[in-house]
């Protein structure tokens, strides 16, 4: 599999390469669904502009990257196009290999349940197959260095490519079962957006599972092991913040990183959820809304975490997803990594309901973000309701996509105990409701 891996990233680089050198890269690194005041690269240049003129990059209101990732461009501006297109590949890279070692996990998984006559007879059928799985960690690189949203992400230089990766090397840690990368990159994706905090849980689960379940070990081994985790995690944060501290010499970041992530201070359009509501928010409700819409990424954390918590890296792609779709300042380069994730649950489709119905809407909006957003912009022929409907449009379609897939798995596993065909007692067919 290493010739065909190697194969698609040449193509995978040819593109990015072409489209760098292309008249329309400009365009594309305007584009309000590519980039945002977060992770745009002429807010990057502006702050290494301030930066080398011995200014705090956080002195004004432009720049909103963390210090690592200043001082890493610093070195690497003149090859921003290069590094980039690396981070992309590293990504793809190391979901190829969680992808392909998470399938050797479950494929020993279900030989062992198959030895043990877990699965009734008429399952049999849902069983995945290697020959099924063989492609599967290909397909999933190639969902993620072929899909448009990461090739325009990486065209506009969009510094949402490097936190992809950071979260693509978290994965790939967890599912290898080293303790130690797995809380140095969960921290270092959580120094990068705060989002990704809520990933520590089915990483936690994954690794107690991987490490102490085989082997019977007493309970107390379990929260050693959690406390060793969370001790991994804190300092190796601590250990980031601490050294952009050393770095700029002021906590001048904090507020201008977090704060701003958090607060929600500039209200340029997207397509989140955050901008179009809190534009027509009066101001004395502000502060109860914000919290609203910030609790929603954390607090959907502890019901997923308890119905999936046999299954931490279904879990992981969950909260992948509403990070995505409820972060303050989503892009389409987010989007694209828990898209990617969707050739490793064909196993789901044929328990999958609107699946025809959500790419159809997905792909329409696609299509219509730039053309609304002419109107509105250029043409003065729409206003903003215009381009938020198809932004609420394209959310509602997101949830649907996830919650599809979410009802699928469930449905999977219900049938994987009691049976592909239900019977009622009195032997007519029966009909599954999942409340």
């Amino acid at each position: 599999m290493a010739a065909p891996l190697a194969l698609l990233l040449i193509v995978a680089v040819t593109i990015r390469a072409l489209l760098f050198r292309s008249s329309i890269a400009d365009l594309i690194s305007e584009r309000v669904e590519v980039v945002s005041p977060l992770n745009a690269w002429k807010r990057v240049v502006e702050g290494l502009a301030l930066l080398d003129l011995g200014v705090s990059p956080y002195s004004g209101d432009v720049f909103h990257e963390t210090p690592l990732v200043i001082y890493l461009f610093h070195f690497l501006v003149d090859y921003a196009e290069v590094a980039f297109m690396i981070a992309d590949g590293i990504t793809a890279v190391a979901l190829y290999l969680a992808v392909r070692d998470y399938n050797k996990h479950v494929f020993r998984k279900q030989k062992y349940a198959l030895e043990a006559d877990r699965y009734p007879l008429d399952c049999l059928e849902l069983i995945r197959t290697p020959r099924q799985m063989h492609y599967i960690p290909l397909k999933v690189a190639m969902f993620y260095l072929l899909n448009p949203f990461t090739i325009l992400s990486c065209v506009a230089k969009s510094t949402c490519g490097l936190n992809n990766a950071v979260i693509a090397l978290f994965i790939l840690s967890t599912i290898r079962g080293s303790a130690l990368l797995s809380g140095i990159f969960l921290a270092l994706a959580t120094y990068q957006s705060i989002y990704p905090l809520t990933l520590f849980a089915p990483a936690l689960l994954y690794l107690l599972q991987r490490l102490y379940i085989p082997v019977n070990v007493h309970r107390s081994s379990f929260w050693v092991f959690t406390m060793q985790y969370v001790f991994v995690f804190l300092g190796s944060l601590s250990v980031l913040i601490c050294l952009s501290f050393f770095l700029l010499g002021s906590w001048d970041f904090l507020p201008s990183v977090y704060g701003f992530i958090l607060s929600v201070p500039d209200l340029t359009p997207n397509i989140g959820l955050f901008w179009y509501f809190f534009a027509e928010m009066f101001e004395h409700f502000r502060l109860f809304f914000i919290c609203v819409f910030q609790i929603n990424v954390f607090f959907y954390t502890i019901p997923l975490s308890i119905k999936l918590k046999e299954h931490p890296v279904f879990l992981i792609f969950m909260q992948i997803a509403v990070i995505s779709i409820f972060k303050s300042y989503p892009t389409v380069g987010d989007i694209a990594l828990y898209m990617a994730f969707l050739p490793a649950w064909t196993h789901l489709y044929r328990f999958l309901r609107n699946i025809f119905l959500v790419s159809c809407v997905l792909l329409a909006c696609s299509a219509l973000f730039p053309v609304l957003w002419h109107l509105w912009i250029y043409a003065g022929s729409a206003n903003s309701n215009f381009y938020y409907a198809i932004t609420l449009l394209f959310n509602v379609a997101q949830i649907l996509l996830v919650s599809d897939y979410f009802y699928a798995f469930l449905r999977r596993e219900y049938h994987l105990t009691h049976g592909l065909y239900l019977k009622r007692k009195d032997g007519t067919e029966a009909t599954l409701v999942l409340k």
